[in-house]
């Protein structure tokens, strides 16, 4: 048996014969005997181990109990406040989106009181919680805009950027066709780095990329506001589109110039009358089967 293990059996007096004389054999025999001897001399008070060690422990381990249900609780509260100012803040910053189906035109008011009337099948993108600092909204499609007076106002585009202070206007982006046309106040169009500034009555107008001279406007408003879609020698091709986009169909052509410039208007409340108003002008016949018109040639 080890040194250090016959000291402690010594020390507990579970020593037996064997392991006695193994032990008297020490080295430091006398010296532990003689130690032993002095240490009986001194007599310390009672002192109740077990009753002080629960003591300690209840000291040491309630607070840290407690310690550690605060900072869970904190934890779950921090937490907590972390994710609900993310959802707060992603929601708020987040950018709002009006879309508008076939068919379909909506009435938007911004939150400075300017107001967007959305033609069908377009959008409009705007950010509520930076307004104040920038007043810009992204559009896809024809709108027409009553801007209330204060800081710069822009309209986005694909093709370019409208920027006015306060007035009305409207704006046409589809595709390879985009135009302005200023009906109050003054508007400035930025059309590949060139600035372009128009007049009540004025209109700026790019198809396939090619500016086109138009006469001046007379009218007070869009025309589409009031369910009338209205052509200036525009190509034959424009018009079909809008008629799509108004009553939700398909046109197809048999031996037409959709290139060909057509003057006049339709109506958005009646498919009947709207196809009279495009076809007979051009001496077209048509053939209509579920959503898709047929026109020919007469």
């Amino acid at each position: 048996m080890k040194r250090e293990e016959l000291i402690q059996k010594w020390l507990d007096h579970s020593l037996n014969a064997e392991e006695l004389d193994a032990f008297k054999k020490l080295e430091d025999y006398d010296a532990l005997t003689k130690l032993d001897t002095n240490l009986k001399h001194f007599k310390a008070s009672d002192y109740n181990t077990e009753e002080a060690l629960s003591k300690v422990l209840h000291t040491i381990k309630t607070p840290q109990k407690a310690s550690n249900n605060w900072m869970q609780a904190a934890i779950k509260i921090a937490a907590i406040f972390v994710l609900c100012f993310g959802a707060y803040y992603y929601t708020t910053t987040l950018d709002t989106s009006v879309q508008t189906l076939v068919a379909q035109k909506q009435v938007i008011e911004l939150p400075d009181a300017s107001s967007v009337n959305l033609n069908a099948l377009s959008t409009l993108t705007f950010n509520k919680s930076s307004w104040d600092k920038n007043r810009e909204v992204t559009l896809d499609g024809e709108a027409f805009f009553k801007v209330a007076k204060g800081s710069k106002f822009d309209v986005k585009t694909e093709t370019g950027t409208v920027t006015v202070l306060g007035t009305q206007f409207n704006i046409k982006q589809r595709d390879n066709y985009f135009e302005v046309i200023c009906y109050e106040g003054l508007v400035g169009v930025l059309y590949k780095n060139k600035q372009t500034k128009l007049h009540p009555g004025d209109t700026f107008l790019i198809i396939d990329g090619k500016y086109i001279a138009t006469e001046k406007e007379n009218q007070l408003n869009p025309s589409w506001l009031n369910n009338l879609s209205r052509f200036k020698s525009l190509p034959y091709k424009e018009v079909l589109k809008e008629f799509e986009r108004q009553y939700n169909v398909s046109i197809k052509m048999q031996g037409i110039d959709d290139s060909q410039l057509f003057t006049g208007s339709f109506t958005h409340n009646n498919i009947e009358t709207a196809l009279k108003s495009i076809t007979l002008p051009l001496h077209l016949s048509y053939n209509k089967t579920d959503h898709t018109i047929t026109l020919k040639s007469e």
